[in-house]
């Protein structure tokens, strides 16, 4: 190993303590990053419950669950520069006890619409969680491992996303809609105990100087992310004059930001750095990537019960085997990145996604459930393997001061892609079934599945030629990032 990447290794070493001491750093790091991740989809299975305890509409109930996605994406930027200015360490033990507290009020809540106030509070907390668990990594892991590191929180974000729907419904069932929001409360003390006794204490600010906090560009960035979010969500794929002028004002919003940007001294996000030959491409695969992986969410259950005939059990079943994919693959793609290199891999990643949308298009209408399982144990992986090196290619160079920022962003442009993917691909999979969802037969079901799934090869072969474009660009230390040097 270089004596470079060696003195990394020592630096961080001293930082974190012993081994054991930085692998219970990491843990605290993980379960941040499981709880905000489980935050997401366990409410979604309490919905019902909650129309029926709170009299409400589901108009009304689905709030929970938007109030939370809200919170997280007009958030998670300025969580992650805020970190830099006042120190990564401090403001992730604010968000965990945040985000624990708010679960206690969740569940405490006497009428739906504190209930929908304490989960934007909650998701305030998940957003500082998700901006720092991958900022703080580069502090408690040696350079030379942070794909291994990356593939763990990519595994605990996987494992949160997948037990919600089933946990939340066996808590449900036993305890009452009450216990979905309870459970984070032991799981938040026990992670902000282990981030207080491990973490490294004193990490990186923005400089001696203090830079300021841009709130004016926070409060521009926040409304604008707003309005998209709701563009997006609202009407539940139908848009009508609110969505467009929800659009319209999303682009006034944006320009308006740049403007603000520009002008400030210390301004929230550095433009030119969307130049950088890594980050510009990075953050645009990651939205591409995210609106396909929200493609299977949406349309698969649609195309198995639909389309397949399955019953519900069945499709549970079927509809569990990526995120079990996902939570297997996650440490394993993270070596892969270390041992050979974050641009790479990523290429690696995006064939075999590329590959496995294809056979989503194909497959499932001549091979029916076999076809379906063949194509999602194909595009599972490579997803992994994509978004460990793409977040390995990001934070592995990073100057220390912009960390928490630059997690913020790669955070907000997989949850942009999220909601992108929920409204885009839906209505892509409702024209071409040419009727009614609710109504619709299995043969225009099967046709909207294969519509949608070669759009979204579309979408990744799109990535792959941005990821070619940029890597071909780089030097070699470039290029080499996120691999293990040689002994």
């Amino acid at each position: 190993m270089n004596n470079r990447a060696t003195e990394q290794d020592e630096a961080v070493v001293g930082r974190t303590g012993p081994g054991s001491s930085a692998r219970w750093a990491l843990a605290s790091l993980a379960l941040s990053m499981l709880l905000s991740s489980l935050g997401t989809s366990i409410a979604n299975v309490g919905l019902p419950v909650l129309e029926q305890s709170f009299n409400a509409s589901f108009q009304e109930v689905q709030w929970v669950v938007l109030a939370y996605l809200l919170a997280i994406t007009t958030l998670v930027v300025s969580a992650g520069r805020l970190g830099d200015i006042t120190g990564r360490r401090r403001l992730l033990l604010a968000g965990i006890m945040l985000f624990t507290l708010a679960s206690g009020l969740c569940a405490a809540a006497p009428t739906l619409w504190l209930l929908v106030v304490g989960r934007a509070v909650q998701g305030a907390g998940a957003a500082v969680m998700l901006a720092l668990t991958m900022a703080i990594v580069g502090e408690t892991v040696p350079q030379t491992r942070i794909g291994s590191a990356m593939g763990l929180l990519g595994t605990m974000s996987a494992a949160g996303t997948a037990l919600g729907p089933s946990l939340g419904g066996l808590l449900i069932a036993m305890f009452g809609w009450q216990s979905i929001f309870l459970v984070n409360v032991p799981l938040g003390l026990l992670a902000f105990w282990l981030a207080l006794r491990y973490l490294p204490v004193g990490t990186t600010r923005a400089g001696p100087a203090r830079q300021g906090f841009d709130v004016t560009g926070t409060l521009v960035l926040a409304a604008t992310l707003g309005a998209y979010a709701l563009a997006m969500t609202i009407g539940r794929g139908n848009f009508g004059y609110l969505n467009i002028l929800l659009l319209l004002a999303t682009a006034f919003g944006g320009g308006l930001f740049v403007l603000v940007e520009a002008r400030t001294a210390s301004p929230l996000i550095h433009l030119q750095r969307l130049r950088d030959p890594v980050l510009g491409p990075s953050l645009t695969m990651n939205a591409l990537v995210a609106t396909v992986m929200m493609a299977t969410l949406i349309v698969g259950p649609f195309y198995l019960s639909r389309g397949l005939g399955l019953d519900a059990a069945t499709v549970g079943i079927v509809m569990s085997i990526g995120p079990v994919i996902s939570i297997l693959s996650g440490v394993p793609a993270g070596r892969i990145v270390d041992r050979f290199g974050a641009p790479q891999i990523v290429m690696v990643g995006l064939v075999a996604m590329a590959a496995g949308a294809m056979a989503l298009a194909l497959l499932p209408a001549i091979y029916g459930i076999v076809g379906y399982t063949f194509a999602i144990a194909v595009l599972t992986p490579g997803y992994q393997l994509f978004q460990a090196a793409n977040t390995t290619s990001v934070m592995t160079n990073v100057k220390p001061g912009e960390r928490g920022v630059l997690s913020g962003m790669l955070n907000l442009a997989r949850n942009v892609g999220l909601i992108t993917g929920a409204s885009v691909m839906g209505a892509v999979f409702a024209f071409a079934s040419k009727a009614d969802i609710a109504a619709a037969g299995p043969d225009a079901v099967a046709t909207g599945m294969q519509a949608t799934f070669a759009a979204a090869a579309g979408l990744i072969v799109v990535s792959l030629a941005i990821a070619l474009a940029a890597y071909r660009r780089l030097s070699g230390p470039e290029l080499n990032a996120g691999k293990a040097s040689p002994e």
